[in-house]
């Protein structure tokens, strides 16, 4: 298989973030085509999202091999400076010092207002944010966050009403979200998930009704002395946490759906093609 396959695979399998699957890839195609930036630079990146030590070192040692190869790939340059700047720098400050080479060499080789120049200023910016630039992101985030919630309250809610007017299920297909949705629908059949799914319904109200329920049965177990100290409220808390816990599992094994679906695609098109190469 070439090179340029390997990479497509790489770029389709990020997006869904399959990034275990795109550690194969790259991996796979590193071993059969031979050193390659680009290939590195996915097997970088694939270590680097998931956000944890032990990848943050393998991505660094992906993306100096791959530097190696091709000293001025922005790509590269970009996606190890960012890796730079989101480390500790009393932890590393090795990369703490290579941000700076890294920083100033994108800007000789990156012309302004390109792709890699904006991904820099947000890296830049993210790493440069004190804490009331922090607390406004998060606010940002938090508002982003709530509507993204409501939105997914009310797809979820649209599609267990149409399963439950027995309306056929399209193929879901590649399409993440689709996948997700009907995971969920899958998830939250039956009898006993109803009262899941009147969560789901009115997922605002449940949190507000929950918030006095449990604040109020605190207080008044406190007020009427048979309590000094009560936490019974919280069990309250605990349809609305198996509610959210059902939306969590459903997106993961969507997302675990299309990545599988993903590469028995790409294993039927390798399949496909030995013949060819063989004829040839």
């Amino acid at each position: 298989m070439e090179r340029q396959q390997y990479v497509e695979r790489c770029s389709e399998l990020f997006a869904v973030g399959g990034y275990e699957a795109v550690r194969a890839a790259a991996e796979a195609g590193l071993e059969e085509c031979g050193p390659d930036a680009v290939l590195y630079r996915w097997l970088g990146q694939a270590h680097a999202a998931e956000d944890e030590e032990d990848h943050d070192r393998e991505a660094e040692a992906a993306y100096r091999k791959g530097l190696a190869l091709a000293a001025d790939d922005l790509g590269l340059l970009v996606s190890y400076l960012e890796l730079c700047l989101r480390s500790d720098s009393f932890d590393h400050p090795g990369r703490a010092r290579r941000a700076v080479a890294l920083q100033e060499r994108i800007e000789e080789l990156a012309p302004p207002g390109s792709t890699e120049r904006r991904r820099v200023d947000d890296a830049t910016g993210w790493a440069g944010r004190g804490y009331w630039d922090d607390l406004n992101v998060a606010v940002v985030q938090g508002q982003a966050q709530q509507a993204a919630t409501a939105e997914q309250s009310v797809l979820v809610t649209d599609a267990l009403r149409r399963a439950a007017r027995g309306e056929a299920e399209e193929d879901t297909g590649e399409d993440l979200q689709a996948a997700e949705l009907a995971a969920a629908v899958e998830l939250l059949q039956g009898a006993r998930n109803a009262p899941l799914r009147l969560i789901l319904a009115h997922r605002v109200e449940a949190y507000v009704l929950t918030f006095v329920a449990s604040f109020g049965l605190n207080k008044a177990l406190v007020w009427s002395g048979v309590l000094d100290f009560s936490l019974w409220g919280w069990l309250f808390w605990v349809p609305m946490l198996v509610a959210e816990a059902k939306l969590r599992r459903a997106k993961k094994l969507g997302q675990e759906r299309v990545i599988a679906r993903i590469q028995a695609r790409h294993d039927e098109t390798r399949l496909h093609s030995q013949p060819e190469n063989k004829h040839l």
